[in-house]
């Protein structure tokens, strides 16, 4: 697999980053798969450094939030009124329950128009995500773990070719951190709290917590800190992080592609 960080930068879009998207790549049957996980607001436009957005394979929202989801509405657009696109693009998205309706107000439709269901069909595919659901996207095999946030959230373990990734979204501590990160390759971890600063529960996790929880669940083999806001200095969480984890602690760079 091959993960490439469209977008990293915490709850807002950032000066050098846009909000969270990361492009996610296997080969598997003479072609690239292109997994989405999450488009937030800012991304859309960066993507287009990495793949036509009219290969997207599949998309899959952690959760509602606008720095994860925003982008969506624009993908509508070029999806649907693209010129060289001579026929109708289907993209499978993943959200949790209510992901449609979501989407459809970002577009600016009223509530009469976002209860039509095919109202942003054929281009869009909503499908439902459950806690320890898994499912299917060419070599990708998606398990969603509910996490702990204020809105319903989850996490994603994506395999590949032998090789996990864990993304845990936005999260706090919780148990659920396990069995999504429990062998994972590399652990795509929260980190936009700072310890000693922010003492809100049940929201983001600290570089430290992102640690601890990694440790815990075992056989994580790489931890990878994002969802950094821009008012936080990335040395300061990974630092925090790096006295309780083991080996090197990587922070998340935008633009930049990593093999897993």
């Amino acid at each position: 697999m091959k993960l490439t960080v469209v977008g990293c930068a915490g709850s807002y879009a950032g000066p050098d980053s846009p909000a969270s998207c990361y492009l996610v790549q296997a080969e598997r049957d003479g072609r690239t798969w292109n997994l989405l996980l999450d488009l937030g607001n800012g991304a859309l436009g960066t993507l287009q450094r990495f793949i036509d957005p009219l290969s997207i394979d599949a998309i899959v929202l952690s959760h509602l939030h606008p720095d994860h989801c925003a982008d969506l509405s624009g993908l509508h657009v070029v999806l649907r009124y693209h010129p060289t696109q001579p026929q109708s693009v289907t993209v499978p998205v993943w959200g949790p329950k209510g992901t449609g309706l979501r989407v459809a107000r970002a577009a600016g439709v009223t509530d009469d128009e976002a209860n039509d269901p095919a109202l942003l069909e054929p281009e869009y595919d909503f499908r439902d995500l459950t806690d320890r659901g898994a499912f299917t996207v060419g070599p990708f095999t998606v398990t969603a773990v509910r996490v702990n946030h204020p809105v319903e959230a989850y996490g994603l373990r994506v395999e590949a070719d032998g090789t996990v990734l864990a993304y845990t979204g936005d999260t706090d501590s919780t148990p659920a951190l396990g069995p999504l990160l429990t062998g994972a390759d590399l652990a795509l971890t929260d980190a936009a709290f700072c310890d000693d600063r922010d003492d809100a529960e049940g929201v983001h996790l600290s570089g430290r917590r992102a640690a601890e929880a990694a440790v815990a669940a075992g056989g994580v083999q790489r931890l990878m800190l994002t969802h950094i806001p821009a008012w936080n200095d990335p040395e300061v969480c990974r630092k925090q992080a790096a006295a309780g984890w083991p080996g090197d602690v990587e922070v998340a760079e935008p633009f930049a592609s990593y093999q897993i």
